[in-house]
């Protein structure tokens, strides 16, 4: 299902005036019956339009990732040119790496083999294939297979338990296919991410059609797991989640919706909290194009984990480095990593030279910090108004970047829209540059701990400016 963004807007106003029992909405008394959006002290990014009551110069933008250099080349002979459905993370000092490894035979039109594969890195650049010595091909055990039993080896897709009531000989866990006769996702556990074994014999997802990249993962501010994969809807590719307790017992079953998107296939989704502001969904769907078998990954966000704000330019289109312009050769893999000593950027990773080989690859690339998306203003003045807004803090913290003459400055206001003596825009100190943290002053240098807890609206005047995400810091 899809909604208009009229329709999104008028739900989405439902949502607040509905939601003061909660704890991301709170009344506002002054603003008559409208209700203030309580922001805490959390970051927000301006993925959509949840914060803003107007826009007048200013519009949302999507920004596209830089590529950067290839990190792993799956040319081991039991990997090769269809090795896919790649998942990484940190864990604790090292990063770890789950993909399917596969060969695909021109001649024969057959898949030779499917093997879970493991790699890890130190730094996110620089990967390492270790010999495990687990499962046996072609007469030996020196490998870095890590699944090579009943299903799981099309699509084994592993995750680190953040839950903190989940027993050490589970701490990780993955999804899988099942195997052929039997239909559904298998749940699988780990004490130490290597050695695996079933959680249970029969399949803890059933309804799907599951060739795809499956995931689940826990989500920490709502205390659950969550799961999303692959269904046909009217013979479209598209995806449903679920949420669990206790990662076997799976409810909650919903298609996902998108605001004023077309119908389109979407294979892998790449659905995760985002880790400054976990409250945020982040996905990086993979757009399938039947007509030539190619595919190309877009963006999207949730609050809710159902309702998607998709925007339809590829994120990384087929003319990026190389090897994109063919058969399902430039997926996103399932991973936002930020490296050692690089707080300004986040790295993603995307496919390329599937089928083409003979091994597939993984290239990097990287955004800013928070930089999926931006209020945008041109040359020209713009300004940007918040809903009103309700946040426990002391100081106002801006991602923002401003080119060649631009600025930035931010006023606030009471519920009514009046200006809040000392915080009107002329006493604003101007905020040029390029920062990730950047905090907003005052010439007269009162805090905001004054107006913490009461209904205020953010007025940002922008020119040559992008504004990604703010923070009230306490």
């Amino acid at each position: 299902m899809n909604l208009t963004r009229r329709e999104w807007l008028k739900a989405s106003s439902a949502l607040i005036a509905g939601a003061a029992a909660t704890p991301h909405f709170t009344r506002a008394a002054e603003a008559g019956d409208a209700a203030a959006i309580d922001l805490g002290s959390r970051r927000e990014l301006f993925v959509d339009t949840f914060l803003i009551d107007r826009l007048t110069g200013v519009e949302l933008t999507l920004h596209k990732p830089e590529a950067k250099d290839v990190v792993l080349v799956c040319d081991a002979p039991w990997e090769g040119n269809t090795s896919a459905y790649y998942t990484l993370f940190q864990d604790g000092d090292r990063f770890r790496m789950y993909f399917r490894g596969s060969h695909f035979d021109e001649a024969k039109k057959t898949m030779l083999h499917q093997f879970a594969c493991y790699a890890e890195s130190a730094d996110g650049l620089h990967w390492t294939k270790p010999e495990l010595g687990i499962f046996e091909f072609d007469g030996s055990k020196k490998n870095n297979i890590v699944w090579g039993g009943p299903g799981a080896t099309h699509n084994f897709t592993a995750f680190k338990d953040g839950n903190p009531n989940c027993p050490p000989g589970a701490r990780y866990k993955a999804l899988g296919g099942a195997p052929k006769g039997t239909t559904g996702l298998l749940a699988f556990h780990s004490a130490d991410g290597v050695h695996w074994s079933l959680l249970t014999d029969a399949p803890v997802i059933t309804a799907g059609a599951f060739d795809s990249q499956n995931l689940a993962f826990w989500d920490d501010a709502r205390g659950e797991y969550r799961a999303y994969w692959r269904i046909f809807t009217n013979k479209v590719r598209a995806i449903r989640t679920a949420t669990s307790k206790d990662f076997l017992h799976w409810e909650n079953q919903a298609d996902l919706q998108y605001v004023d998107s077309p119908v389109e296939h979407l294979y892998t989704n790449a659905i995760r909290p985002y880790f400054r502001a976990p409250h945020l969904f982040l996905g990086f769907p993979t757009r399938f194009q039947p007509a030539h078998q190619q595919v190309e990954p877009v963006f999207m966000s949730s609050r809710d984990g159902v309702l998607f704000d998709r925007w339809s330019d590829a994120l990384i289109p087929i003319t990026a480095p190389k090897d994109r312009d063919g058969n399902r050769s430039n997926y996103m893999t399932w991973g936002l990593l930020q490296l050692p000593g690089q707080d300004r950027e986040l790295s993603v990773y995307a496919t390329e030279a599937y089928y083409t080989g003979p091994g597939s690859r993984v290239r990097r690339f990287t955004f800013r910090t928070d930089g999926f998306v931006s209020a945008h203003a041109k040359a020209k003045p713009g300004e940007l108004l918040t809903k009103p807004l309700v946040f426990a803090g002391k100081e106002l913290e801006l991602n923002h970047l401003t080119g060649a003459g631009g600025a930035l400055r931010v006023e606030l206001q009471d519920a009514s829209g009046k200006p809040l003596p000392g915080f009107a825009l002329d006493d604003c100190n101007p905020i040029a540059g390029d920062d990730i943290a950047r905090v907003v002053k005052w010439k007269q240098g009162p805090g905001l701990s004054a107006h913490a807890g009461q209904p205020v609206r953010l007025r940002f005047e922008m020119s040559g400016a992008d504004l990604f995400s703010l923070k009230l810091n306490s």
